[in-house]
């Protein structure tokens, strides 16, 4: 059974950067496609980025391209979004989600992921 849990986040000035983690389980072989996504109050669900754990070949969003970094540390199964710059537009519940053991075939189609972590809240003040 797969468990994400997400961790990293908080209320940061613009311009700032935070670091947000989501922690695995029950991905044992390491073939993963992985994702971040954001939900703003009353809006959709949106990707930013993925990674497909085997290979390491990543995917983002034209919104976050340049900003934010997203990376995998197997030995730890641990999934990481570095934030920079971080804009006032930035604030969200924040979500890491996984697609075990298949490729990231349209990555930011968040109706192909079955796994959520609970997600973890992203202020950002101006």
């Amino acid at each position: 059974q797969v468990h994400l849990v997400e961790s990293g986040g908080g209320s940061v000035q613009a311009e700032g950067s935070l670091r947000l983690s989501c922690v695995a389980s029950g991905l044992p072989y390491n073939r993963d496609c992985m994702a971040w996504f954001r939900q703003p109050p009353g809006k959709e669900r949106e990707g930013l980025a993925s990674i497909y754990t085997l290979t390491g070949y990543t995917d983002y969003a034209d919104s976050v391209k340049d900003r934010f970094t997203i990376s995998h540390d197997k030995s730890q199964n641990t999934l990481y979004l570095q934030m920079n710059s971080l804009k006032p537009d930035d604030t969200a519940m924040y979500y890491c989600a996984v697609r075990p053991q298949v490729s990231c075939y349209q990555p930011f189609d968040h109706y192909r992921y079955n796994d959520w972590g609970q997600g973890t809240q992203v202020t950002v003040t101006s």
